[in-house]
């Protein structure tokens, strides 16, 4: 990438900055110790959902030639491929190296970058488009929204976001995951609420697609899909307009 502005979201307590980086850095030891493991489980997973497959193809449809496209929480780069097969320029940004790693071997020729999308160093409407798959799971609602601001803040007006998360009114927390040890909160977030999140971040949702679980493919939970457009305008204190 060419160059890029930086400097954090304005506002906020040093003791709330110390808790976004110990969680940040939680997150990231987790993702990174069980990157291999997840891989082999997660890698090869849209060959059995088609519902998956059928909305990233009417995304990428509808995105051909418009510009750039970044899959935030890329993992492994099963996604960020999928788009790439389907024409469009992408590029993926996950928390763990080790997890970018894995979708570097695996997916040669793609551009794959680390990055936290609650701050990314990425300039204002770099991009026409963004998915996140279960990547806004980790989140509680202040920081959700503080991602979906910064989400806002890298799309040009009018750009699509895709989302992907787990249906509910819960928080759970994972000691231990893919047989390791970990240290995870996942939040499940009910349609409405993410809806309303999404507005309160500048985006207009056009569509949503919910559906049951695949038997013995992916976890027991409902699942939902929200289309999202991004309004014009970036809220001022997410602007960047400092060098890094």
């Amino acid at each position: 990438m060419g160059q890029q502005t930086g400097g954090g979201p304005a506002g906020g307590s040093r003791a709330t900055e110390m808790a976004l980086f110990s969680r940040r850095g939680t997150l990231e030891k987790s993702y990174d110790t069980v990157a291999e493991t997840y891989t082999r489980q997660i890698a090869g997973e849209l060959e059995h959902k088609p519902a998956d497959c059928r909305l990233l193809d009417q995304f990428a449809g509808a995105l051909a030639e418009e510009g750039r496209c970044v899959d935030l929480g890329c993992g492994p780069g099963h996604v960020t491929r999928y788009l790439q097969e389907r024409g469009l320029d992408v590029t993926g940004i996950d928390l763990s190296s080790a997890m970018l790693r894995e979708a570097r071997r695996l997916n040669p020729g793609i551009e794959f970058q680390q990055g936290d999308f609650r701050d990314l160093r990425t300039p204002d409407y770099h991009y026409a488009a963004a998915v996140a798959f279960y990547s806004l799971i980790h989140l509680p609602p202040a920081e959700l929204v503080q991602a979906l601001l910064e989400i806002r803040r890298i799309l040009v007006p009018g750009g699509a976001l895709l989302i992907a998360f787990h249906v509910g009114s819960e928080q759970q927390h994972l000691e231990r995951w893919l047989e390791q040890d970990v240290d995870l909160d996942v939040y499940f977030y009910p349609v409405l609420e993410m809806v309303m999140h999404l507005q309160d971040a500048g985006f207009r949702e056009e569509r949503v697609y919910q559906r049951e679980p695949y038997p013995e493919v992916e976890s027991q939970t409902r699942r939902a899909y929200i289309l999202a457009e991004a309004l014009p305008g970036v809220p001022p204190a997410r602007r960047r307009t400092t060098p890094v």
